[in-house]
């Protein structure tokens, strides 16, 4: 592990990477061998569509979602193709363009947007919301007094938040052969997210049977990092 940026300027590092490569990460993003996981602490989990797919069955309630940090937008096109009414943000306006250009369906639903601070939507707006691979581009003062604030205000009673992240302490370099460069991530706890995010009112979704997505899940992707996943649900 090596030096590196946090706060203002981690979101600033990750942001200056994306600016310069959004058309490449779109391709990787789209390649359906970077898709899968290396491993994984459940059988049903394989690659992300089992993980959306999963949260559409815990927010069969509403189709009404957020994909907050869409990046090139793969993941809010396929709810799109699911029949959702689905908004994606982005802080990189270089990811939007992109996305717009790959996806010119959903063009006028997506929009840059800073998550280190407040949505612009009403509160109970939305059945669900996923955010996945995002919080590690972003310094935790930011994540933990705004963004888990502003998912709880968001979401509707019984709405579902998918979280995914890169887990662990303190910050990691990791040379990415996807792109010849070193890339640098915050690292978050599991149990530190899920005390917070218990503390307004979002709790762990446990698996209803062995064969159903649930609980804390880890896998690995091909770089390779370790990543942590759960839902959560908002009880009132």
């Amino acid at each position: 592990m090596r030096d590196s940026p946090s706060g203002e300027n981690q979101s600033d590092f990750s942001e200056e990477f994306y600016r310069e490569h959004a058309g490449q990460y779109a391709q990787v993003f789209n390649d359906p061998e970077h898709a899968l996981f290396v491993k994984s602490s459940h059988e049903a989990l394989r690659e992300e569509v089992n993980l959306l797919d999963r949260l559409m069955e815990l927010a069969a309630s509403g189709k009404c979602g957020l994909d907050a940090g869409c990046a090139t937008a793969r993941d809010t096109y396929y709810f799109w193709k699911l029949g959702c009414d689905i908004r994606g943000l982005d802080a990189v306006e270089e990811n939007i363009q992109v996305a717009q250009e790959l996806y010119p369906e959903i063009a006028d639903l997506l929009s840059v947007a800073d998550l280190r601070r407040p949505l612009e939507f009403p509160d109970k707006h939305f059945d669900f919301i996923v955010c996945s691979a995002v919080i590690q581009h972003i310094a935790p003062e930011y994540v933990f007094t705004v963004m888990l604030r502003e998912f709880e205000r968001v979401l509707k009673p019984q709405g579902v938040l998918q979280l995914t992240f890169k887990n662990g302490h303190g910050v990691k370099t990791i040379y990415d052969p996807a792109y010849g460069v070193d890339r640098t991530f915050q690292l978050y706890d599991e149990q530190e997210l899920l005390e917070a995010l218990e503390s307004y009112g979002l709790n762990l979704v446990e698996a209803e049977d062995p064969n159903q997505l649930g609980g804390i899940m880890y896998f690995t992707d091909p770089k390779p990092m370790e990543h942590c996943v759960f839902y959560v649900r908002k009880e009132k």
